[in-house]
């Protein structure tokens, strides 16, 4: 027999898919296109099935087993798709779906049902709808948001631009820092080429694990996507088909080329992963190359303002620096808007104040502590 702690469990669950149920049945009412109302429609089955799970469950355990009616959050919830249109609820309801998943994830009974992954399956589903409803796929928009996501996505890109502004600003505000406090060209030249090497060389560790980390986690991801392809040929082909329609295309179509892509099981499981997971393999990038990059562009980043020092000692070797330093930070700032679309001149102004703010506070920390020890 249950204990009452699995049935208050069971209750709970059962309460969950009543809502579930009752979103599905009035987006399905709300929807003007056929094709994504009869997904809803769709998901709404599915619903039923869990929903009958939990009754089963409580039924065994000798109590009532009716569903109820749905909860007011939920109630609410679709009143606003009523009154403002169902596009404003889509991410809400999303969230909803990947909870559920959680909810679902150590439970023996939910996970021997399958609960999990459909609600995994239900979750990526609605994003595909919230992504037709944004910018269709082969739009002029969709191209262009596609190439910027190419452009800002790339590993060795983002670590470049980040590891020169950091090696700039840290390394002149350490260099700065030092130079305020007077202890003499060799010791501020020691300081600038150890920051240098220890934050290129931090940079670059992080950079490293950070892609090897993405790289694990997606490909833990993909392997568990190959498992489910082999045990469940059917269910992947028919949430793809559900995927292709939720973005617009006929039932009929959707279901051909599912049918079609999964002939091909490496091209149905790149195609899967793509599709139902958000994952574009090739787009991950090399850890090593993530990491060279991060190194090399800290260090070049990070030498500017050391190099007077390797020349002069002084006020004019600080003031050179500076110099050095915001003609640099200028030159990243305005390279990034490559990338945003924003200003040159004010994107390089800002990242050249910035740099320079936090040299002069570094600057006159140091004077404040060298004229104490000198004292």
């Amino acid at each position: 027999m249950a204990t009452a702690e699995e049935i208050k469990k069971y209750r709970r669950y059962l309460a969950e898919e009543v809502d579930g149920l009752f979103i599905y049945h009035q987006l399905a009412a709300l929807e003007p296109d056929p094709s994504i109302a009869d997904v809803y429609r769709r998901l709404a089955e599915s619903e039923e099935r869990h929903l009958t799970l939990w009754q089963d469950e409580l039924r065994k355990a000798g109590v009532d087993t009716q569903p109820g009616t749905p909860s007011v959050r939920v109630r609410l919830l679709m009143w606003l798709a009523r009154r403002f249109g169902t596009d404003l609820v889509l991410p809400v309801i999303k969230s909803f779906e990947s909870g559920a998943t959680e909810m679902y994830a150590h439970d023996q009974i939910a996970e021997d049902a399958g609960l999990p992954g459909d609600e995994a399956a239900h979750a990526r589903i609605f994003a595909a709808i919230s992504a037709s409803k944004g910018s269709p796929p082969g739009s002029v928009i969709g191209r262009i948001e596609s190439r910027h996501r190419s452009l800002g996505g790339g590993n060795a890109l983002r670590a470049s631009v980040l590891g020169a502004n950091d090696g700039l600003v840290s390394n002149l505000a350490l260099v700065a820092g030092f130079a305020g406090a007077a202890p003499g060209q060799a010791t501020v030249l020691l300081a600038g080429i150890a920051g240098l090497l220890a934050g290129a060389s931090s940079m670059a560790l992080g950079e490293w694990i950070s892609v090897t980390s993405s790289r694990e986690a997606t490909e833990a991801q993909i392997e568990l996507e190959r498992e489910e392809l082999r045990l469940m040929p059917e269910a992947e082909q028919e949430e793809l088909a559900l995927i292709y329609q939720a973005r617009g295309l006929p039932q009929a179509e959707a279901e051909q080329l599912a049918a079609r892509v999964m002939e091909n099981k490496e091209t149905a499981l790149a195609t899967l992963a793509r599709e139902e997971l958000g994952i574009i393999p090739e787009e991950i990038g090399s850890a090593w190359t993530a990491a060279i990059a991060s190194f090399i562009l800290f260090s070049l980043g990070a030498i500017v303002p050391v190099v007077p020092f390797f020349f002069a000692d002084g006020t004019w070797s600080v003031v050179l620096s500076g110099a050095l330093s915001a003609a640099a930070l200028f030159g990243v700032g305005a390279a990034i808007t490559l990338l945003t679309g924003r200003s040159p001149l004010y994107a390089g102004a800002r990242q050249a104040a910035l740099g320079l703010a936090a040299a002069a506070l570094t600057y006159a920390v140091g004077s404040l502590i060298g004229g104490a020890t000198a004292i």
